[in-house]
C-alpha cells in the first residue's frame, strides 16, 4: 500500500511509437510477477505488459519501446477482424455463410441457400444487424449444446444442473463443482464435432473433476473424435474470436 501511495496510480496503458505507428500497451501489475513480460492476445489482439510490484512506469515504457518491433510483427500476423455486418462471411457450424441483409424493419434471421450459396439472412434496420446476428448465433449455440448435453446425459447416466453460455476468452467450456456447465457461444462457429467434443469433455468432469487418465479414458469412451477436435481447436480456436 505504501509503495502504491508513493508511486501514484498506474496508467491503464502506454502509447509507444514504432516506425510512425502508435502501439497501445495495456498494463497489468502483478505481485507474483518477477520480471516484465509482454504478450499479444490471439483472441483480442490486445498487447498486455505484466509488471512486478516495484517496477516503475518509466522502466516499463523503456521496455515496451525496445520491443516495438516484436509487438508490431505479432500484430501484423493477427487475422483481420470480421464484423457482424452485411456481406460479411461467417463460419456457422464450420460452413462459410454470407450475411444477406434484407432491408426491412423486422423479420426472421435464418439460414438459407441461394443459388447454391449458404447465407445468413437478416431482416432488420441496418443499425441492428450486429445484434440480430449475435442473438441468432447464441440461440443456435444453445440449441446445439442442449441437444449434445441430452445425448451425453443418456450415455453417462447423469447430467448437469445448469447450462450457461458465455463469451469467454481463456476457455471454451468449464464445469463447476455444483455440476453447472459453461460454454462459449462461439462454438457454433466451429465444425459440429468440436462442439460435440467440448460437451463430452465437460460432461466427463461431472464424474471426474480432474484431467487424470481415468478422465481421458471416460471422455474417449463417450466421444470418438477427441484427438481430431483437440487438433482443430489448437490450430483454429483463436480465430473464432475474430468475428463480431
Amino acid at each position: 500500500m505504501r509503495l502504491a501511495l508513493l508511486r501514484g496510480a498506474d496508467p491503464d496503458h502506454l502509447d509507444i511509437l514504432h516506425e510512425g505507428e502508435t502501439l497501445r500497451v495495456l498494463l497489468r501489475r502483478r505481485p507474483t510477477a518477477r520480471r516484465l513480460t509482454l504478450r499479444v492476445s490471439s483472441a483480442t489482439g490486445e498487447v498486455v505488459m505484466t509488471l512486478p510490484t516495484r517496477t516503475s512506469i518509466g522502466v516499463a515504457r523503456t521496455f515496451a519501446v525496445s520491443h516495438g518491433g516484436w509487438i508490431a510483427a505479432r500484430l501484423a500476423r493477427m487475422p483481420e477482424r470480421v464484423l457482424f455486418a452485411a456481406d460479411a462471411v461467417l463460419p456457422i457450424r464450420g460452413v462459410p455463410h454470407r450475411v444477406l441483409h434484407r432491408d426491412r424493419r423486422s423479420g426472421l434471421t435464418r439460414l438459407e441457400v441461394l443459388a447454391a450459396e449458404p447465407v445468413l439472412s437478416v431482416a432488420c434496420d441496418a443499425p441492428h444487424i450486429a445484434r440480430r446476428i449475435t442473438d441468432f448465433l447464441q440461440r443456435e449455440a444453445r440449441r446445439d449444446l442442449t441437444e449434445a448435453v441430452a445425448r451425453y446425459t443418456e450415455k453417462l447416466g447423469q447430467g448437469p444442473t445448469r447450462i450457461t453460455l458465455r463469451d469467454t476468452r481463456s476457455r471454451w467450456g468449464s464445469c463447476t463443482v455444483r455440476g453447472e456447465l459453461n460454454f462459449s457461444w462461439r462454438l457454433i462457429l466451429a465444425p459440429p464435432m468440436v462442439l460435440d467434443y467440448l460437451v463430452a469433455h465437460e460432461m466427463g468432469h461431472l464424474r471426474e473433476m480432474n484431467h487424470s487418465t481415468r478422465f481421458w479414458t471416460l471422455v474417449g469412451s463417450l466421444c470418438p473424435h477427441v484427438d481430431e477436435a483437440e487438433r482443430w481447436l489448437k490450430r483454429n480456436g483463436a480465430t473464432l474470436h475474430r468475428y463480431g
